[in-house]
């Protein structure tokens, strides 16, 4: 049980890494943010909750898979090195789909209910 809660606290850990190091980390947490405010404002489906909360998930993951690849690059190859560099870019290429995924699944959802309000106003 001990090794498993330190198992906990090492997760913490990384997402406080994270956070006090990467900006598009924190750019991300206040997109989710807006996302959760925005589905209880437009009372969003059961359904659609279950994408929102996936799409913020998939994100927020792929961008700690991001700063990990990133730390380990720098550590095994602290020089300039074209292949880091390509591994590095390719990282962030998953990031780049996750969130290009992440907001069409939202302008799907909440477009349509967002023209609503603007045509009822």
């Amino acid at each position: 049980m001990k090794k498993l809660i330190r198992g906990f606290g090492f997760a913490f850990k990384g997402i406080g890494y994270a956070i006090a190091t990467q900006l598009n980390f924190r750019v991300h947490l206040v997109a989710a943010l807006i996302a959760g405010l925005l589905g209880y404002a437009l009372h969003i489906s059961g359904s659609e909750w279950i994408w929102v909360v996936f799409c913020i998930a998939l994100v927020l993951a792929a961008e700690l898979l991001n700063t990990a690849i990133e730390a380990l690059t720098d550590m095994v190859s602290p020089q300039y090195n074209v292949k880091a560099g390509q591994v590095k870019d390719a990282a962030a290429g998953a990031v780049l789909i996750t969130a290009i995924f992440a907001l069409v699944t939202g302008l799907i959802i909440f477009l349509p209910k967002i023209l609503i309000l603007i045509h009822a106003a």
